[in-house]
């Protein structure tokens, strides 16, 4: 199973230049990110590995990347994140996509499913998740949670079965 995980705002914004706009205010989305993942697999690209000054704890941290050079330890390189993702969803255990917009974009069309915060409000961000909606349905959301000023609810959605 491939799972797509982020926070958006009520534009699809997930980010602007200077990060994520929410960073360190909502603490119930990070602890709900850690618990969804730990333990299992992620894949991330280049710039948010960049993010991370070692690799998410109890977790196998894969980089979508196209450079030549050596990763941090700890992180293990991919070259090409679509056919990565297609091999592990027919032969391995399930893998978490955690960005950045990038990496969401080109491989949507793979996601099983999306663990979403959607956030009340408009963060002016310049980096957005990919249109979702018309492939995927809402099956799970929490009633609204405000911390620190923000609102927000953590939603899960099934890609619908193509007719065919």
């Amino acid at each position: 199973m491939i799972r797509f995980i982020a926070a958006i705002d009520k534009k699809r914004c997930m980010a602007g230049n200077h990060g994520i706009p929410w960073a360190g205010k909502i603490p119930s989305d990070v602890k709900y990110f850690r618990e969804q993942t730990e333990g299992g697999v992620v894949l991330m690209g280049y710039a948010t590995y960049l993010e991370f000054d070692q690799p998410l704890p109890n977790r196998r941290n894969f980089v979508a990347t196209s450079r030549n050079q050596k990763l941090n330890y700890g992180f293990e390189p991919v070259n090409d994140a679509a056919a990565f993702l297609q091999d592990y969803k027919d032969n391995g255990p399930d893998i978490w996509v955690i960005g950045g917009a990038n990496l969401f974009a080109g491989t949507i069309n793979l996601a099983d499913e999306l663990y979403l915060t959607q956030l009340n409000g408009d963060f002016n961000c310049t980096k957005f998740f990919p249109e979702y909606d018309k492939d995927f349905k809402l099956v799970s959301q929490t009633e609204p949670i405000t911390e620190n000023g923000i609102t927000f609810r953590f939603t899960i959605w099934k890609r619908l079965q193509k007719q065919g």
